[in-house]
């Protein structure tokens, strides 16, 4: 009898002969460096390639070089002479609107003009040399002055809300120059030209506050004079009824001297009794100035006077207070050629060495 064989047969394993491959995404550094040193000819042409092309980069770039200058509101000390004149101003009664502050912010106002600057850079012998130099016609003269005035800039130094306040203005005056001296020199000289057109603006000024004020004084003496003489006239007219109405009544002498009492007429007063109106009426047309018995008028008069007299001349001040003068630089902006010529080299040895791996991973593609 045959009996089941109810043992299952072993099947072969699912895995058995059938290994899983197993891939790496590894980069063999070992491997890539081989490669790179199989290419080193090329790598190290094309580094000093780059170097040479660097180096000429940086060779014709323009020099640019900036001279700096700090400049506050002018201070007292700086202003001895000019105090004196307008104390003098002042104790004539003419407005002296000359403030340290209102004359810096003019200054900073002039210095930033595009007009005042082409008109400097445009008679400025050292620019003019420079730009005549290169033989160029007028419209391009004006289109130099132009681009050249673009580097003349003033900054404040102090942001407005940042945390460390200052008690007081601080500006940073620049020019950008070919050489560190005609950086220097310009910005000198330049800063000289505002400072003479903020000095000549301001006496100006003075000298115009001056005529206003002769004017004005000497328009309201006229006035005066008139108003007075018109008042002297009436009461010479008034005199002439109180003496009639005084010899009218009889009354020779003051009615005062007597102990009569006589009730005054508030219109023609006859208290100093015809006598006393005669004589007074005499006194009044003897006179051959009105504004004789004017004091006030006679102040004014002195004032316009000594108005007349004053002359104001040019007096040297300056609008500003140096904290640092224009600077010669030491260092040119920008990138200095040793920078320049390694970040070249440096751009050349990664193009190079992609270039190479590049080749390696063509060939190996085509083999396979």
């Amino acid at each position: 009898m045959s009996s089941l064989n109810t043992k299952p047969e072993q099947a072969p394993s699912f895995y058995e002969n059938h290994p899983v491959p197993f891939k790496t995404n590894e980069i063999d550094l070992l491997s890539l460096a081989g490669i790179l040193w199989k290419g080193k000819v090329f790598i190290i042409a094309t580094v000093l390639l780059f170097a040479v092309a660097g180096f000429l980069i940086a060779a014709l770039l323009p020099q640019k070089w900036t001279s700096q200058a700090e400049v506050t509101a002018a201070e007292k000390i700086q202003w001895t002479e000019l105090q004196k004149t307008l104390v003098a101003l002042q104790v004539l009664g003419v407005k002296v609107p000359v403030d340290a502050n209102e004359i810096f912010n003019l200054f900073l106002k002039k210095f930033n003009s595009q007009s005042l600057k082409e008109e400097f850079l445009a008679s400025s012998p050292l620019v003019l040399g420079k730009l005549q130099d290169q033989n160029v016609d007028q419209h391009e003269l004006r289109r130099a002055v132009v681009l050249l005035s673009e580097k003349i800039k003033a900054v404040n130094s102090i942001k407005p809300g940042s945390v460390d306040t200052s008690p007081y203005a601080l500006w940073s005056l620049s020019f950008t120059a070919p050489s560190a001296p005609e950086a220097q020199q310009v910005l000198q000289n330049y800063i000289d030209y505002v400072s003479a057109q903020v000095v000549k603006e301001t006496l100006d000024t003075l000298r115009s506050d001056v005529e206003v004020r002769k004017n004005y004084e000497k328009n309201l003496l006229e006035m005066d004079r008139v108003r007075i003489t018109t008042k002297h006239d009436a009461k010479i007219k008034r005199l002439n009824y109180s003496l009639e109405v005084a010899n009218a009544a009889g009354i020779k002498r003051p009615v005062y001297s007597n102990g009569q009492s006589v009730q005054d007429d508030p219109d023609f007063s006859i208290a100093l009794g015809a006598d006393g109106i005669a004589e007074k009426l005499r006194i009044e047309k003897s006179l051959k100035d009105v504004t004789e018995l004017n004091a006030e008028f006679q102040n004014r008069e002195y004032t316009l006077s000594e108005l007349e007299k004053v002359n104001i001349k040019d007096i040297e001040f300056s609008p500003i207070k140096y904290q640092l003068t224009p600077s010669l630089p030491m260092k040119k902006d920008g990138a200095g050629k040793a920078l320049i010529l390694v970040l070249a080299a440096m751009i050349g040895g990664i193009i190079s060495c992609g270039i190479v791996l590049l080749r390696h991973a063509i060939r190996q593609r085509n083999i396979l």
